[in-house]
């Protein structure tokens, strides 16, 4: 799904940039340029963040290491 349409900036991306380090907003301006021309897509980019950290929290607590969890929308 896109979250950002300005940059066309989808939510894989965004787990992407969670799993390489990526903690905030401001992190995901710099790596995706996500949130700079109208910023609209702000809100939604910290949900999907902190939907993507939840995610690799749990796949590292349970020891499973998947790239993508299936069947998670991260929307």
């Amino acid at each position: 799904m896109y979250v950002c349409v300005c940059k066309a900036v989808t939510d894989r991306q965004i787990f992407h940039a969670a799993q390489r380090g990526a903690k905030n907003l401001k992190d995901l301006n710099r790596e995706l340029e996500l949130g700079s021309e109208c910023g609209r897509c702000a809100s939604c980019a910290k949900q999907c963040l902190r939907e993507a950290h939840q995610s690799i929290s749990a796949s590292t607590i349970s020891g499973v290491n998947r790239t993508i969890p299936i069947g998670v929308n991260f929307a």
